[in-house]
């Protein structure tokens, strides 16, 4: 009898090994007998640069996040601006909605799912020490009326334990990118001394939450920003590193909520140093991001631009499956 389960026991392992593996065609350890991805692929090096790149409004100094809806591109100011401003795919400006019910402390990403809009209040790098953290939740209609309704979902992580006042850019408690899925929001936070990003995941319902860790992704860099195609199972963050290079980080064709467990891709951009900040797409193909101004003379004097990107050899055979 005990060989009879060591023989099952061997063929279930033999049939997982060649059931799965690297499911992408386009990774150097691509597997094509492989019928279930398990996270395990492997890339080269891609640089890639934008397609174009143009010149913001002096409006939009500190352009902070970015999403796509109603025909235009919505961004906002991180400082204490409290107007969302509407882009054509150009960069001009459009469309101008004030918050006036609200602060903006430190609006540092703008997300949506098919009904409302939602902005994260949650810049935490100076002290890392906020005990504000929130995210607004806007009615899309009537927010596009110029009338809003908004709510807010306040919230604390769950293993921030020392409110004492850090280091500016120390903490790993800083968050600039979300997405918003059904019943809940996932934060990617910004760990200033790893240059990785912690998951979190808390209720999307107004009142105070505890933000709950999930996994911790190691994305070699400060991530700024966020974008997610629900129905394609995609996520594309971007940001930049210490060193000063901005890039992309894809997570693809993950099983539910695991967002580590499919593929995971870090694309370089052909940018010189560039304080990324947003991120979005219509059709997760070709994606728009945006950097703050940034002038640190006579070293640097980066104004504030949207660039424009084609992921179609990445992602082509992908989207269209």
């Amino acid at each position: 009898m005990c060989r009879i389960i060591l023989f099952l026991y061997f063929i279930s392992l033999s049939a997982y090994a060649q059931t799965s593996g690297c499911t992408d065609p386009l990774a150097k350890n691509y597997n094509d007998a492989a019928a279930e991805n398990n996270g395990t692929c492997l890339y080269k090096t891609l640089k890639l640069k934008p397609e174009y790149s143009i010149k913001l409004s002096d409006t939009i100094k500190e352009t902070s996040g970015l999403t796509a809806f109603d025909n235009l591109l919505w961004t906002h100011n991180d400082d204490h601006d409290k107007t969302i401003y509407g882009l054509d795919s150009l960069g001009k400006i459009k469309r101008k909605i004030v918050l006036d019910q609200v602060i903006n402390h430190d609006w540092e990403e703008i997300s949506q799912d098919s009904t409302h809009i939602y902005i994260g209040d949650f810049g935490n790098n100076y002290r890392g020490n906020r005990t504000d953290l929130n995210i607004l939740k806007i009615e899309k209609q009537s927010f596009l009326n110029q009338n809003p309704v908004i709510r807010k979902i306040t919230f604390s992580y769950e293993d921030q334990t020392d409110f004492s006042a850090q280091k500016p850019n120390s903490t790993n408690f800083d968050c600039e990118a979300f997405i918003v899925s059904k019943d809940s929001i996932y934060l990617f936070t910004k760990q200033w001394k790893s240059s990785k990003t912690a998951v979190y995941v808390l209720p999307n319902e107004t009142g105070n939450h505890i933000a709950k860790f999930k996994t911790t992704i190691d994305t070699n860099g400060l991530v700024t920003g966020a974008v997610y195609l629900e129905d394609k199972k995609i996520i594309a963050l971007c940001g930049y590193s210490k060193t000063g290079k901005t890039f992309l980080y894809l997570l693809y064709d993950f099983k539910n909520f695991d967002f580590s467990s499919g593929n995971k891709r870090r694309i370089n951009l052909k940018l010189p140093f560039h304080q990324i900040e947003g991120i979005t797409t219509k059709d997760g193909l070709h994606y728009f991001i945006t950097n703050e101004s940034l002038v640190r003379k006579p070293v640097l004097n980066t104004p504030q631009q949207i660039h424009y990107l084609d992921l179609s050899s990445v992602l082509k055979s992908y989207v269209r499956k």
